[in-house]
């Protein structure tokens, strides 16, 4: 039996890959380590909950005593990393919590992984979860690459890229085997409100203004969060360590064009008439730092592992507006907070 941890598995992309994980492989013990703060709600997980290969640790990867002591008591054949803050907009007005998350967060698994395994690194990984956004911005043409040179240009861009520097420098100094991914914008089910398709399909259905940064010019690659979750298992039991795996949908959109789109989507679902929900499109101040676009080359990981997106952006838009409709309790307990109480109902 392989006792893997996955970190951050109660948040967005997380949640779905524990899910998988736990169901997939019964002979796996799967351990969730996560903080549980805003972003982490063990909500997403009662479908699994109640598993016999499943169990849940609170627990924050900063805390590096308590990071060893967790390697101890489970003895991990592998790591898979999700746990990070991953908000933009968070990050520029809070970065040194992006540091320790991100940074010293990545170290302190990264130290505990070579102690406990450094007898033996066979039949290991650490899998390092990062994004798309440390390669920086593109123009009009171009895509990223796993060989793309790193230029990030915000607090948490870069200190994603620092993390994945280090996953890096632990393979290439110690012999840690180690497998990094980069993906593009996720979306889907369970994914926290602030980001923007579930925060505009609730202010659209509460008919709230949607604030739309700078000209909505702005491109970007998303990837619906199933496929980034299958992706995920294919490299991590297929994957060659000391590889980088670029992960992306195919599905470049201008956010304007985006959010028109997810308004059509609303007023046919709400039985609105059409042209109602664009009437709530608000152009606001730029980010600072905004990265005019993203678009990653997925044909590693295609022709090596055989994966690639089978959601087009139509098709998972439409599956993600109908769950969020469909589950209006849980929208409604993470805006107003009350799904934070989970954990003290359940576990005390």
């Amino acid at each position: 039996m392989k006792t893997i941890l996955i970190t951050g598995g109660a948040g967005f992309i997380g949640s779905h890959v524990v899910r998988l994980f736990v169901k997939k492989y019964p002979e796996y013990k799967i351990v969730n380590l996560d903080k549980l703060t805003y972003a982490g709600n063990l909500e997403n997980l009662t479908e699994i909950e109640k598993e016999p290969n499943y169990e849940f640790v609170k627990g924050d990867i900063v805390d590096g005593d308590f990071i060893q002591q967790l390697f101890t008591d489970y003895d991990f054949n592998g790591v898979i990393h999700l746990a990070a803050e991953s908000h933009v907009d968070r990050s520029i007005s809070n970065p040194m919590e992006f540091i320790m998350t991100n940074i010293v967060g990545t170290v302190n698994l990264l130290n505990a992984a070579k102690s406990h395994w450094e007898i033996n690194f066979r039949g290991k990984l650490f899998y390092h979860i990062s994004t798309d956004e440390v390669y920086g911005s593109l123009g009009e043409e171009g895509i990223f690459t796993e060989e793309t040179a790193y230029d990030p240009h915000s607090p948490y861009s870069a200190s994603k890229a620092s993390s994945d520097h280090l996953v890096r420098a632990y393979h290439d100094t110690y012999g840690l085997p180690v497998v990094i991914s980069n993906c593009s914008n996720n979306y889907g089910p369970f994914q926290f409100p602030e980001k923007l398709i579930p925060l505009f399909i609730n202010n659209i259905k509460t008919n709230k203004a949607l604030p739309v940064y700078g000209k909505g010019i702005n491109i970007r690659d998303w990837l619906y969060v199933e496929d980034h979750a299958k992706a995920i298992d294919l490299a991590f039991h297929q994957g060659k360590s000391g590889e980088t795996y670029n992960i992306g949908g195919n599905n470049e959109w201008k956010n304007i064009d985006l959010i028109r789109k997810l308004c059509e989507i609303m007023d046919t679902r709400l039985e609105r008439k059409e042209g109602t929900s664009e009437k709530l499109i608000t152009f606001v101040k730029d980010r600072a730092g905004h990265d005019l676009r993203y678009a990653i080359d997925s044909s590693k990981i295609k022709e090596e592992l055989g994966w690639e997106p089978t959601h087009s952006f139509e098709q998972g838009l439409g599956k993600t507006v109908d769950w969020y409709l469909q589950n209006e309790k849980w929208m409604k307990r993470v805006t107003s907070g009350d799904y934070q109480k989970y954990y003290e109902q359940q576990y005390g």
